[in-house]
């Protein structure tokens, strides 16, 4: 059986192919790439898939029996996308799609889920066998940033006393990883999220803990907020929609208990402190 991973070059990707590797024999598995020659040292056949060019989707399809959709990085674009790849894979004759969705997608603020209902509308409606995985938030959100917060003293967000429960980037690729290799999950939407949930007042008391230094939580408006992202060089839109994100946070969007990840994976999900250790070290 052969597996296509969208977005395989992708910080979820890479860790995707690297753990269905240790599951699979390397020639069974596909990486489908805007740039071949980026996905040169993933070990495995890499063809040009370009969600904007919906002429050669199916071609590179060819082939392919599963389908890891990775949700595309363009905000505002990914609907249109999806259904291309969507459209693609049935004209290709893929057998099955896993695709990364967000956490409660069908009931929550977090303007993500515009464009994640109708691409799991579209997959659903394709008549291809699937199974959903809606993602909850990737620690790596926060700690992306640490350089910043360890230079500033200070976590900026407006999520208030909103909990986040994050898990590890590698845990929800193992989790794809369990999805794709085995059968029982077809027709399945899983809510994923971490076993651990914190406040931004929480996560920046962690990391004052591991650094000895004075990190506090700044709370602020949404619009002050946005102009604090903006100052980091995102552009305005960008800075909106992330700033938009911490006030869904405050609503409770970004927490879930069900330890659906946890379980799915068979262990529970990286803590909050090992991610943060792991980002100060880098």
């Amino acid at each position: 059986m052969k597996t296509g991973i969208t977005g395989a070059t992708g910080q979820l990707g890479r860790l995707v192919v690297g753990k269905l590797k240790e599951k699979a024999d390397a020639a069974s598995i596909v990486a489908l790439v805007r740039n071949t020659e980026k996905a040169k040292d993933l070990g495995v056949e890499a063809r040009e898939f370009d969600y904007d060019k919906p002429e050669l989707l199916a071609g590179s399809l060819k082939g392919i029996d599963q389908l890891l959709l990775i949700s595309g990085s363009e905000i505002g674009q990914r609907a249109r996308q999806h259904a291309n790849v969507v459209n693609a894979a049935k004209q290709a004759g893929v057998k099955r799609i896993v695709y990364t969705s967000l956490l409660h997608t069908g009931n929550t603020t977090v303007s993500l889920a515009e464009e994640h209902l109708p691409s799991e509308t579209a997959i659903i409606e394709s008549g291809i066998p699937y199974t959903i995985l809606r993602n909850g938030w990737y620690t790596e959100n926060h700690t992306g940033s640490i350089s910043g917060v360890l230079a500033a003293g200070a976590v900026f967000g407006s999520a208030g006393n909103g909990k986040f429960s994050s898990a590890a980037r590698a845990d929800f690729a193992e989790a794809a990883v369990v999805v794709l290799t085995e059968a029982r999950h077809e027709g399945k939407i899983y809510e994923l999220a971490g076993d651990e949930a914190y406040t931004l007042a929480e996560y920046a008391a962690e990391i004052a803990k591991q650094t000895g230094k004075n990190i506090v939580y700044n709370n602020l408006p949404v619009g002050e907020y946005a102009k604090v992202l903006e100052s980091f060089g995102l552009p305005g839109f960008v800075a909106e929609a992330i700033a938009g994100w911490d006030v869904s946070a405050s609503k409770g969007d970004l927490f879930d208990d069900s330890h659906t990840l946890s379980k799915l994976i068979g262990r529970p999900t990286t803590p909050l402190s090992d991610v943060v250790k792991n980002a100060l070290t880098v």
